[in-house]
């Protein structure tokens, strides 16, 4: 994670130190900010994480949850537990409201300000709908176990409606799905949607045979998988359609309404649009007042510090962090759970800001998921698609889910799923059946 740059910085900067008696503090509990407590461990400093929720989750499966195929459950975990055996932290259920740079204080909803020795930020990002937030109403995205319960029961949902509407227009809109957005997580859940409607809810639903389940992806560029090479693009591209989804590329979405989308000049008449689109970063990041890229990220340093406050990083989907190419690091797992490590090396070595090299990222590679058995990875120069790319997606998956339990319970239900198509986690709660009956 290091690399041979070493940083130039003015004297002031340089001469910034951390007040040892304040603790550590991590906002947010994702990929970043859990690698860094935990590579802290031997830091004698207390640590703070704080974090919204109580959980980490593993947000790559988080499509399978929206899709019925998993369960919450094992895709998360709670944050105690996952650190217990970690004397010197201590996890803080709050939200962040404001940074108080000044005074090395952050202002909490729930709790009095606390002060900071040193500061990481990985608040994570949410959906970004280019300026039109008004759309988010009918047009979801899918970043949070709450988005996935609501998803999941809108797909159950629509199928019970469009069986009580069999025969009408409005039994057709119940079952078009459009997918607004062709990076990896609009073609994973595009894939799911279309498997699980053709091969899991249309046996159960047997009037709806002559109404079949539409899946619509929605891209505004050239390919999808644009971070892919080409020719992977154009094999995804190849495995949604023999799956029955209808890849629309070069259409910006215009409106966005509760009757459908209008993608281009066409206006596609769906009750369930989902918004895949695009990526903003929390809007904590503001009160930190320093420059700011379009996506809201925080354009930091080469050791992902601040300009003129050392010992403030910001890390995953929160940083603008130039590669090796110049271009900004992606918003993968892989790249938030390396920068939390090599900022965690600082902390912990207590490494001046003048004698700190630059953050490097090791690319591991990329991989995306189109359907059972069907998959597209590349590792450096290797390009894999179809099964092989599948096994290696289903392997790395497992190996990066936390706890035994839960890579167990994951492999056995792709294994289930894989041999029976029959997800186990089709159920509806009580208040959609509710709002079924009040409609």
């Amino acid at each position: 994670m290091r690399g041979a740059v070493t940083e130039c910085r003015t004297e002031e900067e340089t001469s910034v130190q951390r007040d040892s008696r304040d603790p550590v503090i991590i906002v947010g509990g994702g990929f970043g900010g859990l690698a860094a407590a935990r590579a802290l461990y031997r830091l004698k400093n207390d640590i703070i994480l704080i974090d919204r929720v109580n959980h980490h989750l593993f947000q790559p499966l988080l499509y399978q949850v929206a899709t019925a195929a998993l369960s919450p459950g094992d895709i998360a975990w709670p944050l105690r537990a996952l650190l217990r055996s970690q004397r010197n932290i201590r996890v803080m259920l709050d939200e962040v409201r404001g940074i108080n740079r000044a005074d090395h204080r952050l202002e909490l909803r729930d709790r009095e300000p606390i002060s900071y020795g040193a500061l990481i930020l990985a608040p994570g990002s949410r959906h970004s709908y280019f300026g039109h937030g008004e759309w988010e109403a009918n047009a979801p995205g899918l970043k949070t176990l709450p988005d996935a319960l609501e998803l999941r029961e809108r797909m159950l949902m629509a199928f019970e409606k469009a069986e009580r509407l069999k025969g009408t227009p409005e039994a057709r809109e119940e079952l078009t799905f459009v997918i607004v957005g062709g990076g990896p997580t609009g073609v994973e859940l595009a894939g799911a949607l279309a498997e699980i409607g053709q091969k899991a809810m249309a046996p159960d639903f047997k009037v709806l045979e002559n109404t079949a389940c539409q899946i619509l992806l929605v891209e505004g560029g050239t390919r999808i998988l644009d971070a892919f090479p080409p020719e992977l693009s154009r094999r995804a591209q190849r495995a949604l359609e023999s799956l029955g989804v209808r890849v629309l590329l070069n259409r910006r979405v215009q409106q966005v309404t509760s009757q459908g989308v209008l993608a281009g000049s066409e206006f596609i008449r769906s009750a369930h649009v989902i918004w895949a689109a695009g990526n903003v970063a929390s809007p904590l990041l503001k009160s930190l007042n320093v420059p700011l890229d379009s996506a809201g990220r925080v354009i930091v340093r080469p050791d992902l510090s601040l300009n003129g406050d050392p010992w403030v990083f910001v890390i995953g989907d929160a940083a603008n962090c130039s590669g090796s190419e110049g271009k900004a690091l992606p918003g993968l797992a892989a790249v938030a759970m390396q920068e939390g490590r090599y900022v965690a090396e600082i902390i912990g070595r207590d490494i001046p800001a003048g004698e700190r090299e630059a953050f490097v990222y090791r690319d591991r590679g990329i991989l995306a998921t189109i359907g059972r058995a069907k998959a597209v990875a590349k590792f450096g120069p290797l390009s894999l698609s179809g099964v092989t790319a599948w096994l290696v997606w289903c392997f790395v998956h497992i190996f990066f889910l936390i706890g035994f339990r839960n890579r167990f319970r994951v492999m056995f239900e792709w294994i289930w799923y894989y041999l029976t198509f029959k997800p186990g986690a089709r159920l509806i709660y009580w208040k959609e059946r509710r709002h079924l009956e009040d409609h």
